[in-house]
């Protein structure tokens, strides 16, 4: 049984220098990032294979995307809130667990329908990868160095990325010991997420959840973060949430797909896109040191305003240069985006409802995904790749006005 914490214990954790257990866990939790977004982004990156091979029609192929958004909602929406309860260790080791085992079994799926069901399941698995990982890393790193390690972990994992595409790029035209390239992509994204499972089973809880377990005579309630003072918060970041997913989610699903709508073959789409997603690594390296440095709100607004304008460019241009350039800034500014806001959140409510107020905004965004492709790809079919991307500048520019307007600055001063 771990020894009870006090808070003159987290007092003295809040003034350590970054020791190797703060590494060792920055990497335990880059590692399930890392096939947390590669499972993320491997649907966008298959989708025009999906349609070409198996014959799927717009809202089959919208199915199948969606289907695995709604079982990340609801895997952010429970875990999220499960994991201030039961703690953010054991929701670390079902969330890994389920996304590893369904998607292994997805790999062999004998139809669209078994396909589609896989995904939801292993969906409610990575849909609280993000969401723990925040409110983790949240609650164990010193607070001056807080926003470069928890940068540091998505750097980690969006490596995930463009490994994704260059894979895609190799295994689609290929069928290795006869099973399909796709099925392969599975495959290696499941049986590297039950490695991370094995990993991390020596992971340390929370000692701030643990001080606030001890010392709590009751459960807090979920209404606690509808209510005040918390609910202008919570409803900030609700909108936000499902604003955000237009531009982040919605280049990482259609890109393929707007690329062959401009007449590029899908070889040819998926190497482009293969190049345009080294910007997410590079935006989060780049995060490091910015985040430290830069007011965490003030971070998002730039991000925010950079992944506008290129998006735009990135719909509207086609030259293969400019669609390069255009599509590799707008990753670029998205991960910044993503790093910052991934720190900015947790650091906005306190401990007590950290978990559940990460879980239940984040899981909008997933539910948001969900219908996104219902929403896009008629558009894209109808209006063509500029319309899409000015509806994305859009949502992205509301979020823009509510962030700069109501959003709280944070610094980065200790979690309370």
């Amino acid at each position: 049984m771990a020894s009870p914490v006090d808070h003159q214990d987290l007092t003295r954790l809040d003034q350590l220098p970054i020791r190797p257990i703060h590494r060792r866990l920055v990497a335990l939790i880059g590692m399930g990032l890392f096939f947390d977004l590669y499972e993320l982004f491997l649907a966008g990156t298959i989708t025009g294979v999906f349609k070409q091979q198996l014959h799927l029609s717009t809202y089959e192929l919208s199915g199948i995307l969606a289907s695995a958004f709604v079982g990340q909602f609801l895997g952010a929406l429970v875990l999220g809130r499960l994991s201030d309860v039961f703690g953010r260790r054991r929701m670390f080791m079902i969330n890994i667990g389920l996304y590893a085992g369904f998607t292994l079994l997805g790999a062999f799926s004998p139809n669209v329908w078994f396909l589609m069901v896989t995904r939801m399941l292993a969906g409610l698995g990575i849909g609280a990868e993000m969401t723990l990982s925040d409110t983790y890393l949240s609650e164990v790193m010193p607070p001056q160095v807080r926003g470069r390690m928890i940068a540091i972990a998505y750097t980690i994992g969006f490596c995930a990325v463009p490994t994704v595409g260059f894979l895609a790029r190799w295994l689609v035209p290929l069928k290795p010991l006869g099973l399909d390239g796709w099925r392969w992509l599975f495959v290696i994204g499941g049986l590297g997420a039950a490695l991370v499972f094995f990993a991390r089973r020596f992971m340390p809880e929370s000692p701030r959840w643990r001080e606030h377990r001890e010392r709590s005579v009751e459960r807090v309630r979920f209404a606690e973060i509808l209510t005040a003072p918390l609910r202008t918060r919570t409803l900030l970041f609700s909108a936000a949430m499902i604003l955000q997913v237009f531009g982040y989610y919605g280049f990482g699903t259609l890109a393929v797909l707007v690329l062959q709508h401009k007449g590029f073959p899908v070889v040819n789409s998926l190497g482009y896109l293969a190049i345009t997603y080294l910007g997410y690594p590079i935006g989060s390296l780049l995060t490091i040191p910015l985040i430290e440095r830069m007011e965490r709100k003030y971070l998002v607004l730039a991000s925010t305003a950079a992944m506008a304008i290129f998006g735009l460019i990135f719909g509207f241009a086609v030259s293969v240069p400019l669609i390069l350039i255009s599509g590799g800034l707008f990753t670029l500014s998205s991960n910044v985006f993503s790093d910052a806001i991934h720190t900015y959140l947790p650091e906005s409510f306190p401990t007590s409802v950290r978990g559940t107020a990460s879980g239940m905004t984040y899981s909008l965004s997933k539910l948001s995904t969900a219908f996104l492709p219902f929403l896009l790809l008629p558009l894209l079919d109808s209006r063509g790749p500029g319309a899409v991307f000015t509806i994305i500048t859009a949502a992205l520019l509301i979020m823009f006005a509510l962030i700069g307007v109501w959003g709280p600055r944070t610094g980065r001063g200790p979690v309370a």
